[in-house]
């Protein structure tokens, strides 16, 4: 088992920056892969960044892509989020997923791939 445990949300206006943390506790941190998800009112949770066992290989939304930036700090057992640039359409909470792995290279883009989750943080962007 895992517990992840999200940080860092708020409001910020457009343009303006945050930087999420999820803190992973539990079994070994790098044995997993890590993504993390949103969900913006009346809309279902949507994919928005992933990051392989190794922290080697990171994957986006299109919508992210450019703007947001994941890491993961394995002496820490913690995966960020920096988010620049937000838009109103950020607006959501965002959730911290993690998965145990084999192979350094695996990862998953949709969120039935994930096995923990986080209880996630509110982001709100106003225009």
């Amino acid at each position: 088992q895992v517990q992840l445990v999200e940080s860092g949300g708020g409001l910020v206006q457009a343009g303006g920056s945050l930087r999420l943390s999820c803190a992973a506790s539990g079994r070994t941190f790098s044995s997993y892969a890590m993504a993390w998800f949103r969900q913006a009112p009346g809309k279902e949770r949507e994919f928005v960044a992933a990051i392989t066992w190794s922290g080697g290989n990171t994957y986006y939304a299109d919508s992210v892509k450019g703007r947001f930036t994941i890491s993961r700090d394995s002496a820490k057992n913690t995966v960020y989020l920096q988010m620049n640039s937000l838009k109103p359409e950020d607006t959501a909470v965002y959730y911290c997923a993690a998965k145990t792995v084999q192979n350094p290279w695996d990862y998953g883009l949709t969120d039935g791939w994930y096995e923990y989750w986080g209880q996630g943080t509110q982001v709100t962007n106003s225009s």
